[in-house]
């Protein structure tokens, strides 16, 4: 039997659901420089709040220093503003030509914290997963229902979304996994 087009959707929006989770892991600190740790920061630059990447070059010199060179050095004082005032809890060191940023060794009870909160991302992209396949088990059997299709068709479909659904959970956890693996072992 052919994939049916709402697995294949199933299996499209699950796989946004992986990379979200990705995403949002790699804005955790492990003890390690990583350029993904700017990505949230929007600098004031010139009255637009413009994406540090898009304005500096990010690079990792060390393992646990990144260096930003702004491409234009009058922004220099924005992006260390910027800096300054997000999340992160960096202190930029601004030399004139570039900030340099250490990041801190982790204390080991942070590292379980962190784990900790790898672990509730997980699950809520666990359970995005599901509400995804509920959304779709309702439509296969609304189908099963109009007699658009019959009742085998409904539980080979019923087993194919259990597959993708599985196939992503397992995907998840390994993502998790290796984030937190990452993290506890510095």
């Amino acid at each position: 039997m052919a994939t049916d087009p709402t697995i294949e959707k199933v299996k499209e929006t699950m796989v946004k659901s992986e990379e979200a989770l990705k995403r949002e892991l790699a804005n955790i600190r492990a003890g390690r420089a990583n350029a993904s740790l700017l990505n949230r920061i929007n600098v004031d630059y010139y009255g637009a709040p413009t994406p540090l990447n898009q304005m500096a070059a990010i690079n990792v010199p060390e393992p646990r220093v990144l260096m930003i060179k702004p491409y234009d050095k009058s922004s220099l004082d924005n992006i260390e503003k910027a800096i300054l005032a997000s999340d992160l809890g960096l202190n930029p060191a601004n030399d004139g030509d570039v900030i340099r940023l250490v990041i801190p060794q982790l204390t080991g009870e942070r590292r379980q914290e962190l784990a900790k909160e790898v672990g509730k991302d997980a699950e809520g992209a666990k359970i995005a997963v599901r509400n995804i396949r509920r959304d779709a088990l309702e439509v296969i059997r609304k189908q099963e229902k109009n007699s658009e299709i019959s009742e085998d068709d409904l539980h080979d479909l019923e087993n194919q979304l259990q597959q993708v659904t599985d196939a992503s959970i397992k995907s998840i956890d390994a993502i998790a996994a290796t984030k937190s693996k990452e993290i506890t072992e510095g």
